[in-house]
Parts: structure tokens; sequence; C-alpha cells
């Protein structure tokens, strides 16, 4: 099997995280047993995740979910036995991104299971996949695409309703399999979305970047759906569509592992974590959640949290008085993480896990860090 495809099948596996694809699964079961309506699976029909990062203990249901790395449900057993299992009949129909919706709202929904990869088939049974659409969709009049994305082989295509209220993000491999399928419903919140911190902060990297989780829903940013992690966002470095290259089981291959992180804002550090190892990408730590972490007190009651450094990298310690621009470490793999990413956020507290996320007023307002987007951090 080429690296390619490889990489593909694997990151088709991280888009949406540990967390949601066992709350999935439970959802499935739940379906299974009551034959309710499109709300039983709440969660997800899918079962593939993508940039898998920070989080919090494996007690919660809070947990960090971005990665592009690992994408991919079917091992090259799984994906013989799916091609065994296609007919003719199935061959002749391939539903592409571009058309996902229409066939999902005027088409065959047999056509779309029928593309389903073989994990997301033993989810949910043919009918159940029918009865929960239909009745999910049921007074939509028309959808608008949220996010757009292309990242390791593997495309993600998300969309909205007329009201805003019910998501669909659809996941598809480059042979168009779709490898994951997440329907839910959405929720704004308003008066936190307008409240913007009082600190003016910069992006605390140099260069260009790749925003993987950022914005305020959750199929642009699965924080969204947590109070401590609301604003948080997950950035990684791409070059032409991949976050590494060569081997995906080695960190120093992806492009954002061991680069220089700053202060984002003037401040006093008041927690660092140093020794924890970097993990094999796809391998997560969730004992240690956020990994090696520097939270800077930035006043106003604003604390910035820069996650998932490289072990042994942080250049500050507790006490210690920082300005905008000072170094404080090295990006890594470490914690709940899944490969190299920054998750940076503003709390209104130290702890990453009991204190409530805040929305970041970036002092260059002419970038916009939403999911998908790349932008340019500090001048290198």
């Amino acid at each position: 099997m080429n690296r390619n495809h490889m990489g593909s099948k694997r990151r088709a596996k991280m888009f949406i995280q540990k967390e949601r694809m066992k709350a999935g699964y439970d959802v499935q079961k739940d379906l299974r047993r009551s034959h309710k309506s499109w709300k039983l699976l709440a969660a997800a029909l899918g079962a593939c995740v993508l940039l898998s990062a920070c989080g919090t203990t494996e007690s919660s249901d809070q947990r960090e979910q971005p990665s592009a790395e690992q994408t991919s449900s079917a091992s090259p057993a799984a994906e013989n036995t799916n091609k065994e299992e296609t007919n003719s009949a199935e061959e002749d129909v391939m539903i592409t991104p571009e058309h996902f919706i229409d066939t999902l709202m005027n088409g065959s929904k047999e056509d779309i299971y029928n593309q389903m990869s073989p994990e997301l088939k033993e989810t949910i049974s043919l009918e159940e996949f029918k009865t929960s659409v239909d009745s999910f969709t049921e007074g939509v009049t028309s959808w608008e695409q949220v996010t757009k994305v292309k990242m390791n082989n593997l495309m993600e295509h998300s969309w909205k309703d007329q009201t805003g209220t019910r998501g669909i993000q659809a996941y598809f491999a480059e042979d168009h399999q779709i490898d994951g399928l997440l329907i839910q419903p959405l929720e704004k919140h308003e008066e936190t979305d307008k409240s913007f911190t009082k600190t003016e902060f910069q992006f605390p990297m140099k260069g260009e970047w790749f925003v993987f989780w950022g914005g305020n829903d959750v199929m642009s940013n699965y924080h969204y759906a947590h109070e401590t992690q609301r604003y948080a966002v997950d950035i990684i470095r791409t070059k032409e569509d991949s976050s590494y290259q060569g081997e995906a089981a080695v960190n120093e291959n992806y492009y954002a592992f061991g680069e220089p992180l700053y202060a984002a804002a003037d401040g006093t550090v008041v927690e660092v974590k140093n020794d924890i190892p970097d993990n094999t990408p796809g391998v997560m730590n969730a004992e240690e959640p956020a990994g090696n972490v520097v939270v800077i007190d930035h006043g106003n009651g604003e604390y910035s949290i820069t996650a998932h450094l490289k072990e042994g990298s942080a250049a500050v310690k507790t006490g210690d008085k920082v300005k905008q621009g000072d170094l404080i470490g090295q990006l890594g793999n470490s914690g709940n993480s899944s490969e190299a990413h920054l998750h940076f956020q503003v709390s209104d507290g130290p702890d990453l896990f009991t204190s409530r996320s805040v929305q970041i007023r970036w002092a260059d307002q002419s970038q916009v860090l939403t999911r998908g987007n790349t932008f340019q951090g500090l001048p290198e």
C-alpha cells in the first residue's frame, strides 16, 4: 500500500476524536434498542477522528479532539472485504462530496449507505440510517456549506440548515469512501461569542499556519460544545494539504514539531509542566490531557494556556515575568494529542478544565482563525 493511501485511511480516524467516536457507538446501541429519532444519534453516526488533542481527564466528557494524522478506520483486510462486498450496482453509483447533500435530501440514501466504510456500517443498519436521516432532515428547506477542508488525503465537508440549528459533517477518502459521518443539533452561545478578552494577543508562533479547529460552532471547532474550551484553537503547519512528510509515526516528520512558541502577551508564568514524553503520533496520553504546558497570567482575570509542548523544551519557569514575543518553549506532541499541534486558549482562570474559555481579541483583526483557514503568525 503506498504512503498516500495509507495516510488517507489512517487520517480518517482522527478527525472527530475518540471520545466523540465512543459517544457515537453508545448512541448507536441505544438507537438499535429504541428506534427513536435522529436525536439519539446526537454525537455521531461516524467513526472517524482526525486530530485528537488535549481534552480532559479520562472520566470527563470534554476530551479535546484535533489531529490531522491518523485517519483511517479500515485495515487492508477490511478494505479488501469491503471491495469484495461491493456489487456491480454499487460500483455504478459514486456519491461525491459536491452531490452528497442533494443525494441525502432527494436521492437514494441506500447509495450513501453503500459508500460508507465497513466500520460505519457496523454502527448502524441501513433502515436505522434511513429513519434517522428522515427525522433529522424533516422541515429542512436548504443547507449552507460551513467547511470544505482537504487534509492528509481526507476531504471534510460540513453544512448547516437554514435555521442554523442542525449540522452535517461528512468525511471522504480519496476513493470517495465515506469514512465518517456526523449529524447533530447546533447550539449557539451568543452572549459569550460577543465577549472578548480585554488583553490583546498576538499569535504565539512565527510563519504560516493552518487552523485545524477554530470557530464559533461545533462543526468548525469541536471545542465549542464545552464551556471550558469553547474558544480554543488547534493549529498545525501544512505543506501541500498535508501536516507531515514521510513516515506518519515519526514526530520529527510533522512540520509543526519543534517549532518555537512565544508569549502571546505580557504576563507572569503561573504554571509550567515540562517532563511529559512526546507521544508516538496516534498514541495519546489521556492521563495528562494538556501534556507539557505553559500558563501565563495576563491580568484582568485572563490566562493563556499553551498546551502540548515538546518534552524538555519549556524556556520559562513559574514566577517568570514575560513580554509579548518572549520564547516560552517548542511545539510538541505531548498529552492527549495525536500529532504535533498547538492548543491555545485564554481562560478566566489558570486551570484548563475548571475555568471558562474566553473569546480571544487578536491584535491582527484582518485574519480569521476559523477551521480551514491559513494565516500568518509573527514575522519570521
